[in-house]
């Protein structure tokens, strides 16, 4: 009898001619729109397949796999996975992994220009000019904050931190300041121009601050009122990482406030919702999470989230050995973890 070809499901619509290479291998079940689904629906899909390609949209804890008892890879495309429990993903010896360092520089780039676009208050200008407000050129309309020469502090000095460093330092001659869990070896820094300082010294010291850490508990709300109330009332706050590292409603009282000239974000702690307190404010940039939305790096990403569910399925020249598994732990012993599913899946049959 023929080997079983493993079963996979696809959470949202992706590009078809990536995702068709599965279908070589793998009966594949695919969403056709873009849907919000519940836990329960998460629960059904997942109980009857061997891995799954899944977004951010997609929140998969403990309650999710409880009955899933063949799947063994989750390939989660994007560089954050703060939507996965790795720990209950791990207690059950399910591979997770994600897509680094194919969006470095798309989400660098966007940070700039959120930067650019708040700072100069382009939106802002663009909203007044099409309310009819323009009556004639004025010395002092729509005076914003200059970058070049400006000092641009960075918190969290990963891949895409070290990628705005560059733009700031070669591009606008910016003195760069950054925070990091740990300082960067002194040939990093140099290279992008960079110092390291500590958190209170980085918000008081720069003119624009852009946020690139990970979400962790630890860095839940790490942006609150007083760490605004320590920064420059004329700086300009940026936020690409994930929204829970800002508390909104102190940004938008400091930004309504004076407290803060200006702000741009492109996550949000409830998305896709986003508060009305922000909505209401014209001194802030809002973008619908697109950090990587340029049509060659979601392609790209969406070819590793393949090559690892197919290398995480035991299938191709990576078998085994996804490259991008976030608990790499498990791998050791894929091979009894493989057939312990598969002996759980035949026992639930029977």
């Amino acid at each position: 009898m023929a080997d079983r070809r493993p079963r996979v499901w696809i959470s949202q619509p992706l590009f078809d001619d990536t995702v068709a290479q599965l279908a070589a291998y793998c009966d594949v079940v695919a969403t056709e729109q873009v849907s919000a689904h519940s836990a329960a629906e998460l629960a059904a899909q997942l109980a009857e397949v061997d891995g799954a390609l899944v977004t951010l949209n997609d929140r998969i804890g403990a309650a999710e796999i409880t009955n899933a008892l063949a799947l063994k890879m989750i390939a989660n495309v994007g560089v954050g996975y703060n939507n996965l429990d790795i720990g209950a993903l791990s207690a059950a010896g399910i591979v997770a992994s994600n897509t680094p360092d194919v969006l470095t520089e798309t989400t660098a780039d966007l940070g700039f220009s959120l930067l650019m676009a708040a700072a100069r208050r382009i939106v802002e200008s663009d909203r007044w000019l099409r309310d009819g407000n323009w009556g004639q050129w004025s010395f002092t309309t729509m005076l914003g904050a200059d970058l070049h020469g400006s000092t641009l502090g960075i918190l969290g000095m990963g891949r895409i931190g070290q990628a705005i460093a560059r733009r700031g330092h070669h591009g606008f001659g910016m003195k760069v300041l950054y925070h990091n869990r740990s300082q960067l070896p002194a040939e990093q820094e140099q290279a992008v121009g960079a110092r390291y300082v500590g958190f209170d010294e980085l918000l008081a010291g720069v003119d624009h601050l852009i946020l690139v850490l990970p979400y962790t508990a630890q860095n839940h709300h790490i942006i609150n009122a007083a760490a605004l109330a320590r920064m420059k009332p004329t700086a300009t706050l940026v936020n690409i990482a994930r929204g829970g590292i800002v508390d909104e409603l102190a940004l938008a009282d400091a930004l309504a406030h004076g407290r803060l000239a200006s702000a741009a974000l492109d996550v949000y702690e409830n998305e896709p919702n986003v508060r009305p307190e922000l909505l209401a404010l014209r001194n802030i940039v809002l973008t619908p999470h697109i950090g990587s939305a340029s049509l060659a790096t979601r392609r790209a990403m969406v070819q590793v989230a393949v090559d690892n569910l197919l290398a995480g399925l035991g299938i191709g020249p990576d078998a085994g050995k996804p490259a991008n598994a976030i608990n790499a732990e498990l791998l050791g012993d894929g091979a009894a973890r493989i057939a312990a599913a598969g002996k759980k899946i035949d026992d639930k049959k029977r």
